[in-house]
């Protein structure tokens, strides 16, 4: 077993030398402990703390329109930032381990907040089956999946779908965003949500109108609680 062991502790250390692994937001060689982002990159990147505080920018986004429990975003988006850089990695070049491990990062600190900490499942934003087909995965569901092995929650992606292949949200207009995004989304098996308390997750919250269109879906289910969480607030 010692021989086996040193083997493969070689092989790693040569593959390492050839191919190091490097962190997304820097470029720098990780070190051994570290995994997809540096440590001083990960503690760079600019945190909200919004789950900590009810009343931040993000819940007031859904306040006197959709009856959300609670709502946060772990990360401050801005261009040009380390932060942009990852999310177009993660949303254009297929970097999937990223939405991954962010996603358990964001749901280790969620799961210390006592009104996070009784989520039931996670369902994350859906795309339209053939934009999803196109790009290969949802962004969101990876970081959702990281998110709900932190939680130790499962994650459901049949029960809300996108039945209306929408133009995207870029460049829009706050008004438009809404008028986009209205009833596109819809409901099967239902059922398997109703009295649980679902976290929705999304990637980047800006206006909120892509969220609040799936609350208002989710809200047709029996005696449910809905709070939201985005990986990032523009």
């Amino acid at each position: 077993m010692k021989v086996k062991k040193y083997i493969s502790g070689f092989i790693e250390d040569l593959s390492g030398l050839f191919f190091p692994r490097i962190c997304f937001a820097c470029g720098e060689v990780l070190l051994n402990h570290e995994e997809v982002i540096c440590g001083l990159c990960l503690y760079q990147l600019p945190r909200t703390n919004f789950h900590r505080t009810p009343d931040n920018s993000v819940s007031r986004l859904f306040w006197g329109r959709v009856n959300v429990y609670r709502a946060t975003a772990f990360f401050i988006f801005s261009k040009g930032s380390k932060f942009q850089r990852l999310m177009h990695l993660l949303k254009y070049q297929g970097k999937k381990e990223i939405g991954y491990f962010m996603g358990r990062v964001f749901g280790a600190d969620l799961k210390d907040s006592a009104d996070y900490s009784n989520i039931d499942v996670v369902i994350p934003v859906p795309l339209h089956s053939g934009k999803q087909k196109k790009r290969g995965y949802n962004q969101s569901e990876i970081i959702a999946e990281g998110i709900a092995f932190s939680l130790q929650v499962p994650v459901n992606t049949e029960s809300l779908f996108r039945k209306i292949n929408n133009e995207t949200q870029t460049s829009k207009t706050k008004f438009e965003r809404w008028t986009n995004v209205r009833e596109i989304f819809a409901l099967r098996n239902e059922v398997q949500l109703e009295n649980k308390h679902i976290l929705l997750i999304d990637d980047v919250v800006t206006t909120g109108s892509t969220l609040e269109s799936c609350v208002e879906t989710l809200m047709k289910i029996r005696n449910i609680t809905i709070s939201v969480a985005a990986l990032a607030a523009a």
